[in-house]
């Protein structure tokens, strides 16, 4: 079974809490201003678990929905003050950066739950040496790779894997800091910029791995896990996976294809394994752990860890999602998954379109109007996430390069993708660009 396997580790600490997850009503700071944001808030903000929702700093989407508040979300004082002042219930924190800022530190050192990774175990996403680190540690499968500091090490790393070349930034980089190419020269030249930051950058050189490649959501408690249902995303920018790698242009879900066992295997090959040795290592895993995947020739192979939800994934799963997140999210924070009922999920598919600004991934336009998102809300099936948006002289403009994502939904994977793109069609962005082949091509 792909959805909702309730798949656990079996273990729980003794004398952590137990709560009736059935019966929690929660005040709800939601930390972060894209479409993944927006998905959660609107998955939040309709949920009877919910007593209030504020998104900070949110953006005009969500206003719709919830109260948003101003906030530097990688501050963890202002984030910590923030959860006080409006005696938040539980903290979501939706992007990467604030969790390896050390924001879910504070709030934790303030006694209030929270939904996401310590600055220690997000390093799984904020370093790719160290999540192969901890890969190895737990014989989690994965591509082969090493680690270069120096030009002299990339060339010898190249050298020995050959092309396709895959050159991944150790650090952060908002989805796109990965290279996959034929060119030696590409590759030399992204590797080198990594390698050069600083004296103390570095690069993580990988083999190629073939398949097709999945997304699986995992809630931790730091002890045991809970899938949620898998998705495909499309990286590249371009029609037939051409272009350059971006945070996203489009994703589905259900993955008719996919193995029936799918999330068995990855619960038990790669994600309790790894929630285990971080706490084996006394830094336990809270929150969101997204493993992305490939179906190699060889078998289930991890291509990457993230530590939060992924984008443009999340739009589609929680599309899906007829169970309660914040009951979900909660028992999570509170050590509690072991109370969670199996997570329940709605008949049929969806499907998510992501337009970005003009210029994306290299650059972004801001301050171009956006026309028609009331129009696509307006459609059967339809309805729209904000990202890189904002208010100009009173009309919705750009702000950012991934603009909105348009989900649509359906009783199938085709109809959902029909949805999606009829939503697409209603809206005009200046310059505005986005995939026509999203969902086209399955697995």
């Amino acid at each position: 079974m792909q959805d909702g396997a309730a798949a656990r580790c079996a273990s729980r600490p003794s004398g952590s809490p137990r709560v009736p997850v059935g019966s929690v009503f929660v005040k709800i700071l939601l930390i972060g201003s894209g479409a993944r944001e927006h998905a959660l808030a609107r998955s939040l903000a309709t949920d009877p678990a919910t007593s209030e929702l504020i998104v900070a700093p949110g953006n005009p989407g969500t206003a719709h929905i919830a109260t948003n508040v101003p906030v530097d979300a990688s501050d963890p004082a202002a984030v910590t003050a923030l959860a006080r002042e409006r005696e938040a219930d539980l903290v979501v924190i939706g992007p990467e950066a604030p969790l390896v800022a050390g924001v879910a530190d504070a709030v934790r050192a303030a006694d209030i739950p929270v939904f996401g990774p310590n600055a220690d175990a997000a390093h799984l996403e904020g370093s790719k040496a160290f999540a192969k680190e901890i890969m190895a540690a737990a014989n989690v499968p994965t591509a082969m790779a090493r680690v270069c500091r120096t030009t002299d090490e990339v060339e010898d790393a190249l050298d020995s894997f050959g092309p396709p070349y895959v050159v991944k930034d150790d650090g952060l980089a908002a989805g796109k800091g990965v290279v996959v190419t034929d060119s030696r020269e590409a590759a030399t030249e992204h590797a080198r910029s990594c390698v050069n930051r600083s004296r103390r950058s570095s690069v993580v050189i990988e083999e190629s791995l073939d398949g097709p490649e999945i997304s699986l959501f995992c809630l931790s408690d730091g002890h045991q896990v809970v899938p949620l249902a898998p998705a495909q995303d499309f990286k590249r920018l371009g029609d037939g996976d051409s272009g350059p790698n971006t945070g996203g242009m489009g994703a589905y879900s259900p993955l008719p294809w996919a193995p029936e066992d799918l999330t068995e295997q990855v619960v038990d090959r790669v994600a309790l394994p790894t929630v285990r040795e971080l706490a084996r290592r006394g830094t336990p895993f809270v929150g969101l752990l997204y493993c992305g995947l490939a179906l190699t020739s060889r078998g289930l192979r991890v291509v990457e860890f993230n530590a939060r939800f992924g984008d443009p994934e999340t739009q589609v799963v929680l599309a899906r999602l007829e169970s309660s997140l914040a009951s979900a999210l909660y028992a999570a924070a509170t050590g509690t998954l072991d109370t969670l009922p199996d997570l329940r999920w709605r008949d049929g598919a969806a499907v998510t379109v992501v337009l970005a600004s003009a210029g994306y991934p290299a650059s972004s336009s801001k301050g171009d109007v956006i026309e028609g998102t009331g129009e696509a809300e307006g459609l059967e099936g339809v309805h729209v996430l904000h990202a890189g948006t904002g208010i100009g002289d009173g009309a919705l403009v750009t702000a950012g390069g991934r603009v909105l994502s348009v989900v649509g939904e359906g009783r199938d994977t085709p109809a959902a993708r029909e949805a999606a793109y009829r939503g697409v069609e209603q809206i005009a962005i200046d310059g505005g660009q986005y995939r026509t082949d999203i969902a086209g091509s399955m697995g």
